[in-house]
């Protein structure tokens, strides 16, 4: 689920539909995708409002945008050391 919701918020903020069907695992968010600056930033809060979070950017490295996959990984691993820090209540939590 979190894989088709990053897809699709990418796609929105690229306003490019065909994403949703050309976007896989492996692609590259920064090089392949093109997210310039702005978009980053609409990217970012897009994610933070689907998910309830808040990304904390002293955990976040660019490599997590080298791929899909590893931006997903990267917010699964976040989201559960949230959950487990405040015992399953992450809504609204910095990841």
């Amino acid at each position: 689920m979190i894989l088709q919701t990053v897809i699709k918020i990418l796609s929105e903020i690229k306003e490019s539909p065909e994403l949703l069907s050309t976007l896989k695992p492996e692609t590259d968010i920064i090089n392949e995708v093109g997210l310039d600056s702005l978009q980053m930033i609409n990217f970012v809060l897009a994610i933070e409002d689907a998910f309830d979070v808040e990304i904390d950017f002293d955990h976040f490295d660019i490599d997590h945008l080298g791929s899909v996959q590893a931006f997903v990984t990267f917010l699964e691993k976040e989201r559960a050391a949230v959950a487990n820090s405040t015992g399953g209540q992450a809504a609204g939590q910095p990841i």
